[in-house]
């Protein structure tokens, strides 16, 4: 094992380099290269610098009307599956 010290980028350098290798036309490798950085750690950057900074706002209420409808269903087959286990049960008796 190597005992590398970790070099610490400043955040300003890490999102110019992210910048670059997107706006670049040459490849990410070769940009990493270029500034000295591993491609691992550039692509890391990518993921994390490249993401909307806005939060994405969604619309839940689908979901709500999709549980509404799910809640009535299940009432209905607890009742059919009651009934079921109720004429079940009639017909045990009778078969005794």
């Amino acid at each position: 094992m190597s005992d590398k010290k970790q070099k610490i980028y400043s955040s300003e350098f890490r999102e110019s380099s992210v910048k670059l290798a997107i706006e670049s036309k040459s490849p990410i490798a070769n940009t990493a290269r270029e500034l000295g950085i591993n491609v691992n750690t550039l692509y890391t950057w990518i993921d994390k610098y490249s993401r909307p900074k806005e939060p994405i706002v969604k619309n839940d209420e689908h979901v709500y009307d999709e549980v509404k409808r799910l809640k009535k269903e299940l009432v209905k087959v607890t009742q059919e599956r009651d009934l079921l286990k109720k004429a079940a049960a009639y017909f045990a008796k009778d078969s005794q």
